[in-house]
């Protein structure tokens, strides 16, 4: 019997055992309370209520504008629509990068403010003291390598990171260093698949790959990617599972030409 389907509840502890029973995790992002219990239902495993809010559901370019307090009114949100999956909170840029005091500020927020089980941060070896400080509070912390897009600006580019020797090697280290600062599990986007393979193999906690190969223990896409409600984000990583964009169009159609007709409402529709 699988690991997820024996408990009641996914906790960081399950992740790692689903790990060791080389059994892949299943992640996605949500925003809201509704799409949040759709995937909870549905059997997901983690849902990250990620900064990607930024761009699918506020139209920002980066995920740079996003606020603390927007985060917790998403994060809010989606709690109030699971029952067994875990939920990791994406700590938004300027929230814990300028000193490690501001960052454990931070987490409490969300974490006393939403009732999310866990934080995801950007970052190595930079934000190595902010994730020692959540840690030592007794909260539960992912850490998110390669292409980080709270650093856009600096990269320059979306581009794959870590094609460089240079930048891998500074990548495998930082992965050990998170993992060694108690990290429950790393997100890999955007770097080559033999890489994101020599790290998972690395590491004793679970590795979860967007844009980063089949060979992480788990993956993630965002929803409004994968489900087809964002049309234009075409990676080659992303594989699109419907089109809700198109059927929502043909939809909405379908009702302003029943109501310029007067079909809508009909007798049986009315009281």
């Amino acid at each position: 019997m699988s690991v997820n389907k024996e408990v009641k509840r996914i906790t960081t502890n399950t992740l790692q055992k689903m790990k060791s029973n080389s059994e892949k995790i299943s992640m996605i992002t949500a925003y809201d309370y509704s799409f949040a219990g759709i995937f909870d239902a549905a059997g997901i495993d983690v849902i990250l209520v990620g900064d990607s809010a930024s761009n699918v559901m506020a139209g920002h370019e980066t995920t740079l504008p996003i606020t603390l307090d927007q985060m917790i009114y998403h994060a809010s949100s989606v709690i109030r629509g699971v029952e067994r999956c875990l939920v990791v909170v994406d700590l938004p840029f300027g929230s814990y990068q300028s000193n490690s005091k501001e960052a454990l500020a931070s987490a409490i927020r969300i974490m006393k403010e939403t009732g999310a089980h866990s934080l995801k941060l950007e970052g190595g070896e930079e934000v190595l003291e902010s994730i020692n400080r959540i840690i030592s509070a007794g909260i539960p912390v992912m850490g998110h390598l390669g292409l980080t897009p709270q650093s856009i600006y600096k990269f320059g580019t979306y581009t794959v990171r870590a094609k460089e020797e240079a930048e891998a090697e500074k990548l495998k280290n930082d992965a050990l260093l998170l993992q060694q600062a108690g990290c429950f599990g790393l997100v890999l986007e955007k770097i080559p698949a033999l890489l994101a393979k020599e790290v998972s193999e690395s590491l004793i906690i679970p590795t979860i790959g967007i844009g980063a190969g089949k060979y992480c223990d788990g993956q993630v896409l965002v929803m409004h990617d994968m489900l087809g409600i964002n049309t234009t984000f075409k990676p080659r990583f992303l594989r699109q599972y419907l089109n809700i964009g198109e059927q929502a169009t043909i939809a909405v159609h379908r009702y302003i030409t029943d109501i310029k007709s007067n079909d809508f409402p009909n007798d049986s529709e009315a009281y």
